[in-house]
């Protein structure tokens, strides 16, 4: 008996339909979104195995977790930028033998020239010391710890690691 020819497959069928970019014949890729879903989802795996979670609820842990990491940066780069003092006012704020009222006139136009709103070092790097202030000032009493512990706990599995 002869077996019935094969048709073209259907409108709704899952088989991967690669297009062409007009001339140059190549392949479009689809762009991929960053997202900490995969991470989310591990770490939901490790507190809850039985749980869930839906697309959208992902979408609002991805939300929160992108806000949280743009404020940590934010304020960790104004932190690195105040807390970058010139090599020639750094005495004044240890106060090594100076009369009082001398270090706090020196301070005041310190402050007024270097640590003044608007002001910003033309370089500077975020180092941990500067995210774990930021991670303290932004989060709220024993979370902020919590953080900072699991934040150290991270970098020195790392650096051993290396």
């Amino acid at each position: 008996m002869p077996e019935p020819a094969k048709s073209a497959p259907k409108k709704g069928s899952k088989k991967a339909v690669t297009k062409t970019a007009g001339k140059g014949g190549k392949k479009r890729r689809k762009s991929r979104k960053e997202s900490y879903a995969i991470y989310v989802y591990k770490v939901l795996k490790q507190v809850h195995p039985d749980t869930g979670i839906s697309s959208k609820a992902m979408g609002i842990m991805n939300s929160f977790v992108n806000d949280i990491f743009e404020r940590i940066a934010g304020e960790s780069s104004r932190l690195a930028h105040y807390n970058k003092r010139p090599p020639r006012y750094r005495h004044l704020l240890q106060g090594h033998g100076n009369h009082e009222l001398v270090r706090e006139r020196h301070l005041r136009a310190y402050r007024r020239r270097v640590v003044s709103p608007g002001h910003y070092n033309k370089r500077s790097t975020i180092t941990s010391r500067e995210i774990q202030t930021a991670v303290r000032l932004l989060l709220p009493g024993e979370l902020a710890k919590h953080a900072v512990s699991e934040g150290t706990k991270a970098v020195t599995k790392y650096t051993s690691s290396k």
